[in-house]
């Protein structure tokens, strides 16, 4: 959900996501100006899996072994204390992102028809986007500017999983953590 731009999305697709509302403060008026999904309805988030199951496959079984394979995942404190770059991409890092990248990797082996990414990617590295497409000098401004108000503290203790609707996307259910 990160990377990609929400218009022409089918309506259905689905992805994981881990919000982070903490973070919103500090991301939130340059994620709505430079990240497209932003406008589409998706909070400031590390995504967990994407794409998902499209939405008509996800039924109170998909539900149940999804809350039973994060049920066994801990709940955990993560810290994002600095920027990171992808080709056009601006993102916050999480110092603990082996946690969300095993929760992945668990979800991921639930359903290997859904890869992260699509398969797009050897690494995936979880990460906060901020903003997309821009040119080098706006992507300069705008770390710089969040250099100075990190870090953010986030506490993550669920994992939503969100649906896009052909124009928005909307929070379907979320799954506790441990």
């Amino acid at each position: 959900m990160d990377d990609d731009d929400p218009r022409g999305l089918p309506a259905g697709q689905s992805g994981l996501i881990v919000r982070v509302p903490e973070a919103e403060s500090v991301v939130g008026a340059w994620r709505d100006r430079l990240d497209p999904s932003a406008r589409a309805g998706v909070p400031a988030h590390v995504t967990v899996l994407f794409p998902f199951l499209d939405a008509g496959r996800i039924d109170q079984e998909v539900c149940a072994a999804l809350g039973e394979v994060l049920g066994e995942h801990r709940s955990f404190q993560a810290r994002f204390d600095r920027c990171g770059r992808f080709p056009g991409v601006l993102y916050l890092a999480p110092d603990l992102g082996d946690h969300f990248q095993r929760l992945t990797e668990a979800i991921a082996r639930l359903w290997p028809e859904c890869p992260p990414f699509g398969g797009q990617f050897a690494e995936v590295v979880p990460h906060l986007t901020v903003a997309q497409g821009q040119d080098e000098g706006v992507m300069e401004m705008v770390e710089m500017d969040l250099r100075t108000a990190l870090p953010v503290v986030a506490q993550v203790s669920s994992v939503d999983l969100f649906v896009h609707d052909g124009r928005r996307w909307r929070s379907r259910a979320a799954f506790p953590l441990a």
